[in-house]
C-alpha cells in the first residue's frame, strides 16, 4: 500500500469570493483516492483482537484478514470457537495466532504483546473487545465480586492491553475500544456493564489526546443490540426472542454489520479521526 500523503503546512492566503475556488488554493486539497480499488485497506498490518474467538471480535478478525491483515486472537477458554475462527481465517488464506488466557491479568496482556512481536515483529492495531455482563435489575443486587469482575474484564483489561502494546506501536497505529450504546443512554438492568462501557469512552477520548503527537489514533465503536454469544448467555429465553426489536430498524444487528466500523477506524482511510465513536446501533440517535 502506498504511503498516505499528509499536508502539514498551509501558507497564509485568502480569497474574497464565497464559497471559494479550489484551483486557487495552495496547496490544492487532496481529493483523489490514495489507494486503488483493488488495494487491501490493512495490507501487511498486524492486529491484536481480544475476544476475537466469536461475535463482534470474530467478525472483525475476518474483516481484517479480508483486508490483508494478520491477526492475533486472545480468548479466555472458548477453545472450539477459537479453533473455528482460526479455521475460517485459514480458509481465507490468512494468518492467525491464538493465545488463550485471562485478559484481565496484566501478565497475560504482556504475554500477548510479546508473542505477537515474536511471531510478526510488529503491532499496528489493538482492538480491546473482550467483555462480560450480568443482568441485575437492582443496584443493590450487584455484589462486590460481580462489580470487580466486570470492571477487571471490561476496563482494566483495556488499560493493561494498551500498556503492554503501546511501546511497540509506531506512527499510524490504531487503538480501538469496543464500548456500547449503554454507555450513552444507560441500562436499567446492566448498570455496572454500562458504567464500564462509559469508562472506555473516557479512556478513548483521554488517550487520543495523549497520543496525538505520536500519530497513534484512538477511537471506539459503540454497538447497539448485536447478536453475539453474550446475549443468550445473559438474558432469559423470552428476552432473547425480542432482542433488538425495540430499535428503529426493528431487529438486532449482526457482527458482520459492526466489523466494518473497526476496519475503517484501523485503516488509513480514518487518518484524521481520533477520539471519536462510531454507532452501529440500528438507528438509535445518540446525542
Amino acid at each position: 500500500m502506498a504511503k498516505k500523503r499528509i499536508i502539514k503546512n498551509i501558507p497564509a492566503q485568502v480569497q474574497e469570493q464565497q464559497p471559494g475556488i479550489e484551483r486557487k488554493m495552495k496547496p490544492r486539497p487532496l481529493a483523489a483516492p490514495e489507494e486503488k480499488a483493488a488495494d487491501k485497506k490493512l495490507l501487511d498490518k498486524v492486529a491484536i483482537i481480544s475476544g476475537g474467538d466469536s461475535g463482534i471480535g470474530r467478525a472483525t478478525a475476518l474483516d481484517f484478514v479480508k483486508e490483508g491483515a494478520r491477526v492475533v486472537i486472545a480468548y479466555l477458554n472458548e477453545d472450539q470457537d477459537a479453533k473455528d475462527t482460526e479455521a475460517l481465517i485459514s480458509k481465507m488464506g490468512g494468518e492467525c495466532l491464538l493465545i488463550k488466557g485471562d485478559i484481565s491479568k496484566p501478565a497475560f496482556c504482556s504475554k500477548i504483546a510479546a508473542k505477537t512481536m515474536t511471531a510478526y515483529g510488529r503491532i499496528d492495531i489493538v482492538v480491546s473487545n473482550a467483555a462480560i455482563q450480568f443482568v441485575q435489575e437492582d443496584i443493590m443486587a450487584i455484589s462486590k465480586e460481580q462489580l470487580e469482575l466486570t470492571f477487571r474484564t471490561n476496563v482494566f483489561a483495556a488499560f493493561y492491553l494498551t500498556q503492554a502494546c503501546l511501546p511497540h506501536l509506531k506512527a499510524g497505529a490504531s487503538i480501538i475500544y469496543t464500548s456500547s450504546v449503554t454507555a450513552f443512554r444507560g441500562s436499567h438492568h446492566l448498570i455496572d456493564y454500562a458504567a464500564t462501557k462509559a469508562a472506555l469512552i473516557g479512556l478513548c477520548r483521554s488517550l487520543s489526546a495523549s497520543l496525538a503527537d505520536k500519530q497513534i489514533r484512538v477511537n471506539a465503536v459503540a454497538p447497539g443490540p448485536i447478536w453475539t454469544p453474550l446475549i443468550p448467555a445473559s438474558f432469559p429465553k423470552k428476552e432473547v426472542a425480542k432482542f433488538g426489536k425495540d430499535t428503529p430498524m426493528k431487529r438486532c444487528g449482526q457482527p458482520n454489520e459492526v466489523a466494518p466500523c473497526f476496519t475503517f477506524l484501523a485503516s488509513d482511510a480514518a487518518s484524521y479521526i481520533t477520539g471519536q465513536v462510531l454507532h452501529p446501533n440500528g438507528g438509535e440517535i445518540i446525542a
